[in-house]
């Protein structure tokens, strides 16, 4: 199937109150603007370096996310235009966001990224660490970042009970912390669960090869996880 072709069918399944965030790493220019003639605008990278490479040759109208492991080092390169960042990981790279975020005299939206999956490898604040930073961000510890939701990443697996109590945890935490100031964002699915996430409360997904791989064959849920 075709880009556009991919992405139509993606934009049918997607209920109109759920962000789509086209997630365009290691993918060209050219393909990003296929996906972005079909009218989207919002769109998610992992790495600065290929964000930076990408940036000025796109149309200036892109809300991009990113959606990566963030560096301190890297906050700088990034902060005078991100739209979102959805990885915040740990207070030191919140910090560090609102400290270039004031340099840029703006306030950047952030994501709290929290670890709901099992596997080690997975970035994320633990839950204890996650209601910490948002007590600070209330008493104007962060005056430069808006934390507007949470993101998190399910274990890769197959098993859909666990991935769906993953996305549950995340989404209990959501509700509790919009107890104390209203969150909007609850980041959580992909090209491959991004079904089961919205029917546990998601409001933004992350989306990739389901929309660029021109021969893509996911909305099957008999697929592998690995290949998101």
């Amino acid at each position: 199937m075709s880009v556009p072709e991919n992405f139509n069918k993606i934009k049918a399944l997607i209920p109109e109150n759920v962000e789509l965030v086209a997630v365009s790493k290691f993918h060209p220019v050219e393909k990003i603007k296929e996906v972005y003639d079909c009218g989207q605008r919002v769109f998610g990278e992992n790495k600065v370096q290929e964000l930076l490479s990408k940036v000025d040759d796109l149309p200036k109208d892109i809300q991009w996310h990113l959606i990566g492991h963030l560096q301190t080092n890297k906050v700088k390169y990034i902060a005078p235009f991100i739209d979102t960042i959805q990885s915040v990981d740990s207070e030191k790279v919140l910090l560090e966001i609102n400290k270039e975020a004031e340099k840029n005299n703006r306030k950047i939206k952030v994501l709290l990224q929290v670890k709901i999956a099992e596997e080690d490898t997975k970035y994320g604040l633990e839950i204890l660490e996650a209601k910490e930073i948002f007590s600070n961000y209330l008493e104007q510890k962060y005056p430069n970042v808006e934390i507007t939701g949470l993101m998190g990443m399910a274990t890769f697996t197959n098993n859909k009970n666990q991935v769906k109590s993953e996305f549950l945890v995340l989404k209990s935490l959501f509700d509790e912390l919009s107890t104390f100031k209203n969150l909007e964002k609850l980041s959580m699915g992909m090209s491959d669960d991004f079904p089961l996430a919205i029917e546990c409360g998601a409001n933004s997904v992350r989306i990739g090869s389901a929309i660029l791989d021109r021969k893509s064959t996911r909305l099957n849920s008999s697929h592998s996880r690995a290949s998101r």
